[in-house]
């Protein structure tokens, strides 16, 4: 077979003029068995052939590339300047507020890079990223308030979409907002129920139950039937944030895609319009006010009434931005004490609470997707009670199947057929090696075994009887819980899989009972046990396939 060698510029380690003379032309040499011929060929045409033709392809590609950009700017300008219309002047005030959180951030890197010049360990890398590292990220999600938190907040509960580190920083987006003075919650309930509050409400307590970056809680007393309620209401001014910032980030999003197709491909604007429409439905209470009022027909429709409940909405003290709520009452699954002096069994409880949920994933239009210890009670009364269904999640049919199969797979350690949902579940334009993608959920999966729980024990000597209680509660760690799942991404992304939102959604609540697990009935294995029933073939009529 021959060997074709081509060299120009150099013949003999003798350089060859740019433009040489036909008689001083590159050599080019054949070999043919053992023996070799040479001949002189004008190998800059050959180059030159080469170059003009990736010249042209590269002319092609980019005149293909703004033909379509061109295509597309009138539907790009028409967004920009409906989103601004839509807008309107809360948007000059919002830039210039982000303009202040940007400077006060911005001056807390420049004064810390300062300091870490003369350090002999070097700039650290979250210096050298600037603001947009996940340290300085956070810290002006923060300055820029409510929806910035928000998003923090899906950034850290939405490990399938963001890098892990900016997943674990943005955990901290979690803690307790700032509390909005009563008098302005006042003013709001005047506002939104037309009317004196004193003839609606008899007493409404001014120190708040709990502050969270949109809404306040306040425990209140309704007039007339005497029940016991809470209030909550929307922060003022919110809205309008919200509707500003997330217009300023979708015009963003849709400008990077136009100067860099690439995120069009990772669907950027479908995420920031996910985030958009996700966010926005939060602060609307009617739609709460409808997801709770779903899950209680859920309950009755089931016959689980006597099991678990969800508040009732008073409708004629709600509102978008008021819902006004029954008062329940009780204590966290993750009080021990307080649940043993409750109930005999603390573990039929939390079976109780396993078979209540998964269900609702198959019975009920949406499930609750936030069942942490403050969502997730057990009432006085000994019934589970759901709170705040302000997020909610929807599975599709095929998500769902595969889930089945995921957890079922997950109960029997079957790695393989672990594999297989999760590639069922996830896109994917490449081949998976299931069988490698096995062995690798294997070592993941046996580290579930091995997480901490802490479990703190206090001890106390009652002075009338000199009797010792003790009292046992456990401590959630979130970034623990995130690490394993983001461990499950991680990999699975390493295989070219992305798991749709609603996946994340069911693996974050799984691993909050899974906490529960241990402390309630550690000797139960919550995906085996015969008393709970995770998977059905068939859905009631009161789900909506969709």
């Amino acid at each position: 077979m021959a060997s074709v060698s081509v060299f120009r510029g150099f013949v003999h380690g003798r350089r060859v003029p740019l433009f040489p003379h036909q008689s001083q032309l590159p050599v080019t040499s054949i070999l043919i068995g053992s023996k070799k011929l040479e001949y002189r060929s004008n190998g800059l045409r050959l180059y030159a052939r080469y170059s003009e033709s990736q010249s042209a392809r590269t002319q092609d590609l980019f005149t293909s590339r703004l033909q379509e950009s061109m295509e597309k700017l009138p539907k790009l300008v028409e967004d920009i300047v409906q989103t601004s219309i839509n807008t309107g002047p809360r948007g000059a005030v919002r830039l210039a507020q982000g303009i202040q959180a940007v400077l006060g951030v911005g001056s807390e890197w420049v004064a810390e890079l300062s300091q870490s010049r003369n350090s002999p360990s070097g700039i650290p890398s979250q210096l050298q990223l600037g603001l947009l590292s996940p340290l300085y990220l956070r810290k002006l999600f923060e300055r820029l308030g409510a929806t910035y938190i928000k998003l923090g907040q899906f950034i850290a509960s939405a490990p399938t979409l963001f890098p892990e580190e900016y997943v674990q920083e943005f955990q901290y987006c979690f803690d307790r907002a700032p509390v909005v003075p009563f008098e302005e919650i006042k003013s709001i309930l005047r506002e939104e129920l037309a009317g004196p509050i004193d003839s609606i409400y008899d007493y409404i307590d001014p120190t708040p139950l709990a502050s969270a970056s949109i809404a306040q809680v306040h425990a209140a007393r309704l007039k007339g039937s005497q029940a016991d309620v809470v209030i909550k209401v929307l922060k003022p001014g919110i809205e309008d944030v919200l509707v500003a910032d997330l217009n300023f980030i979708y015009v963003v999003a849709r400008i990077v895609e136009f100067l860099n197709p690439d995120f069009s491909r990772a669907s950027l604007v479908a995420i920031v319009n996910d985030i958009r429409a996700s966010m926005l439905e939060e602060v609307d209470f009617k739609k709460e006010a409808a997801n709770i009022e779903s899950f209680r027909s859920y309950l009755e429709s089931m016959g689980l009434t006597r099991q678990a409940t969800a508040p009732r909405v008073y409708p004629e003290c709600s509102t978008k931005r008021v819902l006004t709520m029954e008062r329940l009452y009780g204590v966290p699954l993750t009080d021990l004490d307080s649940i043993s002096s409750l109930v005999s069994s603390p573990e039929t409880s939390l079976i109780t609470a396993l078979n209540v949920w998964f269900g609702s994933l198959l019975g009920c239009e949406s499930f609750h997707a936030d069942v942490h210890a403050g969502n997730l009670w057990l009432l006085r009364d000994g019934r589970i009670g759901f709170l705040d269904f302000g997020i909610v999640g929807r599975i599709s049919p095929k998500t769902w199947g595969a889930m089945e199969v995921f957890l079922g797979s997950i109960a029997t350690e079957e790695y393989e057929s672990m594999a297989s949902a999760l590639i069922e579940m996830g896109a994917t334009n490449t081949d998976v090696d299931s069988r490698a993608f096995a062995r690798d959920l294997e070592k993941i999966f046996s580290s579930i075994q091995d997480l901490d729980t802490e479990i703190v024990v206090a001890t106390a000597t009652r002075t009338n009887t000199n009797a010792t209680a003790i009292s046992a509660n456990l401590v959630v760690d979130e970034r623990q819980m995130n690490a394993l799942f983001l461990d499950v991404v991680r990999v699975s992304e390493s295989y070219g899989l992305r798991f749709p939102r609603e996946f994340a959604l069911l693996m974050k609540q799984l691993l909050y009972f899974d906490r529960y697990t241990r402390l309630l009935a550690p000797n139960m294995n919550m995906l085996q046990d015969q008393r709970i029933s995770i998977a059905s073939n068939q859905r009631t009529t009161n789900r909506n396939i969709y």
